[in-house]
């Protein structure tokens, strides 16, 4: 099974690792891991002000500060991960990554606000649930 770890480095994030390391039953080894993280795009004058090769490199040394404590995490309990990265919208994203990549499974956490905080401020979870055509399962 191909498995797509949306990951924030937050502690939901923790909450759905714990949740797959502790189902190794279902989630086990031999299923292919990629983890995924996204990061904000930083606005149009910051880009142009510092460069392409700076703001890249910022991309990615903020990918790696997610990235690098998940993948030491998992290779602990045997599982060896592919990592990607990309900037933009979050939801939108995982979504795309998802579809495009042909996974079985979304894992995430997610921050459950409730119906009246995802009204005020969105959700990653919501826009993951509304454009993936992947099963998606939110650990809370």
């Amino acid at each position: 099974m191909k498995i797509l770890l949306a990951v924030d480095g937050s502690a939901y994030t923790k909450k759905m690792l714990a949740y797959l390391t502790t189902h190794l039953e279902v989630f086990s080894a031999s299923n292919q891991f990629t983890l995924f993280t996204v990061q904000m795009p930083l606005p149009p004058r910051a880009r142009a002000a510092v460069g392409a090769q700076v703001v890249n490199s910022y991309y990615a040394e903020e990918s790696e500060k997610v990235t690098a404590p998940v993948v030491k995490f998992l290779k602990r309990h045997g599982i060896d991960a592919q990592v990607v990265h990309k900037t933009g919208a979050p939801g939108e994203l995982i979504a795309k990554q998802a579809n495009a990549g042909d996974f079985d499974l979304v894992m995430m956490g997610s921050h459950g606000h409730g119906a009246l905080g995802n009204l005020v401020m969105g959700s990653v979870a919501t826009q993951v649930l509304a454009h993936c055509k992947v099963p998606v399962l939110l650990v809370r």
